[in-house]
């Protein structure tokens, strides 16, 4: 099959790529804008490959989609492009509806177009054809108390920016099976970390905070939970989604790792102690810091992931204390790739690079 993965420069996208290519037989055409959190440098293992080809385009550009489509005839879309980081949601919200809300929008009419003359040209191939929408467990809102779960029925009530966002593109994709007898399919996801992951996120800065000396800071009182998937679970639970899930439904994806944001940090501290000891007699756990909460934060997620367990058969590999020390370790291991995030220099790969 051949797939094409928009946002494939980004964390996760870039993590389904090297999936593909390295697990299956399958080619991947990645059509990214390359924005700051697009980083060509994190498919630089698979990028000679040739089931694998960039494409520098933004979702939002009609003409460029339609273009894309057509060249490449791909077999199954899956749906990653996306603003994606609250706090810059907060600053600045009409972003994320531009690429969130309009990108998907135009994403799905280029589609539907592309489908529908399938249906005309290439009947079998079009009744093969699927949409993938990614989607975060962050549309549901949070949890009251310590018991309940989200569930694929689970209310919609987001809390920011980019969370209303993300529920926006859910509704389009739905509205667009429903209207137009589109194949789509959806997924909404825990919290992902892993190796690869921008430095803005918790996880990865909490590490080179931590390695730098610097506060680590906590919102709040660090007792917001959140549940934790690694990265590379994800990656084959969607790609088994793309592949294997029935049209119209949706699927929720979790590690079941519920942890307080403090938790995590500790933990962290920890590890860190454990490969990169302190000099000094000090310990990681000293550069906590508790910072004022941010607006709108909720107070915990928890998926429950027994239906993709159920009917695809996919349970995550890694526990939280097996892929936490993974992460530690690849970003100890991978000094260069951090750094040229931290001064900048990544993003002259943006312009002309494989397009």
């Amino acid at each position: 099959m051949k797939l094409l993965i928009t946002g494939g420069a980004g964390f996760i996208g870039s993590a389904v790529i090297r999936h593909i290519i390295k697990d299956t037989v399958d080619s991947v055409v990645n059509v990214d804008k390359l924005t700051y959190a697009g980083n060509l440098e994190s498919l630089a293992d698979v990028s000679d490959n040739d089931r694998y080809t960039f494409e520098q385009a933004d979702i939002c550009d009609a003409q460029a989609m339609q273009a894309i489509f057509d060249e490449h005839q791909p077999d199954v879309v899956m749906h990653l492009a996306a603003e994606s980081h609250v706090d810059r949601s907060i600053d600045g919200p009409a972003e994320f509806i531009q690429t969130n809300v309009m990108g998907t929008s135009v994403l799905l009419e280029a589609a539907r177009r592309y489908w529908k003359a399938l249906q005309e040209t290439n009947p079998k191939k079009a009744q093969a054809f699927r949409f993938h929408h990614i989607s975060t467990d962050e549309v549901y809102g949070d949890l009251e108390g310590p018991e309940g779960l989200f569930t694929e029925a689970t209310p919609y009530a987001p809390s920011s920016p980019y969370s209303a966002s993300k529920a926006s593109s859910d509704h389009l994709v739905r509205a667009w099976q429903r209207t137009f007898d589109m194949p789509t399919l959806i997924t909404n996801c825990s919290n992902n970390y892993g190796p690869y992951h921008f430095p803005e996120k918790l996880i990865p800065l909490m590490i080179l905070n931590g390695l730098a000396g610097k506060p680590l800071p906590v919102y709040g009182d660090g007792q917001q939970v959140r549940d934790w998937l690694y990265v590379e679970d994800h990656a084959r639970a969607l790609v088994e989604v793309a592949t294997r899930g029935e049209v119209g439904e949706t699927y929720n994806i979790g590690g079941h790792n519920e942890k307080t944001n403090l938790e995590v940090v500790q933990t962290l501290c920890d590890l860190l102690q454990e490969l990169a000891p302190k000099q000094d007699a000090g310990h990681y756990r000293d550069q906590i810091i508790f910072v004022a909460d941010r607006p709108g934060h909720d107070l915990r997620y928890a998926i429950d992931a027994s239906k993709i367990e159920r009917e695809l058969g996919w349970t995550p590999d890694e526990t939280f204390e097996t892929g936490l020390k993974k992460t530690v370790q690849w970003y100890l291991e991978n000094e260069a790739w951090w750094k040229r995030v931290q001064d900048g220099s990544y993003q002259g790969q943006r312009l002309g690079v494989g397009a």
